[in-house]
């Protein structure tokens, strides 16, 4: 009996760390199927987006465009089973700036396949193209992130200039999330996307806006508070909705309140 636990014990320690490596990607990343119809903008134009990555990668968006000629611009990256083009239908709440949606790779119009490096070098692209419109305000450009997509805009403030970041549950690490839900494993030998937001925030300046559920139990807010508490300076400011949520949050009128109070100090350019 003592042999035959030991046997399934031995077979679990070791199949488990394999299953997590070749299927980890599943696991992360839930690739969302092309919506038949976008929404409609209550106010502001919408434009297809098409951009061909370095590698021959199509990813597909779309920009609403804000209320000001050269208007400032949010670039938003959603989160690991998100297709962004609901937030078409929303895009009067985001202080009059346009946005820029893009789908993930593997993500509804998108091609290719997700992963860290991917999401990474195509967030750069993403900004390489705005920049180069005649209708963005090169300085008043912001990322925002959501749960995946934090570590997405996090990476982007690292190596492009922003006017401010928003992170909505945020995390310290995808590595330090697995290391708490498998403590007896090797987490850090075994992930291929760690999303490693932690060791870039202490280099960042630029003013952040950090949105967290007060309920969450997938980002658990003491991984968002690690992040927050690293950012390198600037004005941060920390904001706990209580009663909500990892996936309701933006159900809450504080949600969209507070995220419209910090694009408004970038909704006018000083003259």
């Amino acid at each position: 009996m003592v042999i035959e636990l030991l046997k399934i014990g031995a077979a679990v320690a070791v199949g488990l760390p394999v299953f997590l490596y070749f299927y980890q990607d599943k696991m992360l990343f839930y690739p969302t199927p092309p919506v038949s119809s976008v929404p409609r903008p209550a106010r502001g134009e919408v434009e297809d987006v098409r951009l061909v990555a370095p590698d021959g990668v199509q990813l597909s968006g779309w920009l609403v465009r804000g209320v000001e000629e050269r208007a400032p611009l949010l670039i938003y990256f959603g989160g690991n089973a998100e297709e962004v083009s609901w937030l078409i239908g929303v895009a009067d709440r985001f202080a009059g700036h346009s946005l820029l949606l893009l789908n993930y790779r593997g993500y509804g119009g998108s091609g290719g396949r997700p992963g860290e490096s991917a999401l990474f070098a195509d967030a750069l692209l993403a900004y390489d193209y705005a920049i180069q419109r005649s209708d963005v305000d090169a300085s008043r450009i912001l990322a925002m992130g959501r749960s995946l997509g934090t570590g997405v805009a996090v990476h982007l403030a690292a190596h492009r200039q922003l006017a401010g970041v928003i992170l909505v549950s945020p995390y310290d690490s995808v590595r330090a999330l697995a290391q708490s839900i498998y403590p007896w494993l090797p987490v850090g030998l075994l992930l291929r996307h760690p999303f490693d937001s932690l060791s870039r925030a202490g280099r960042l300046a630029v003013p952040l806006l950090c949105v967290v559920a007060g309920h969450d139990s997938v980002i658990p807010p003491e991984h968002s508070r690690r992040l927050f508490d690293a950012w390198g300076g600037g004005d941060k400011r920390w904001v706990e909705v209580r009663d909500a949520g990892h996936d309701d949050v933006s159900g809450e009128p504080r949600y969209w309140d507070e995220i419209a109070s910090f694009l408004g100090r970038f909704s006018r350019r000083e003259r």
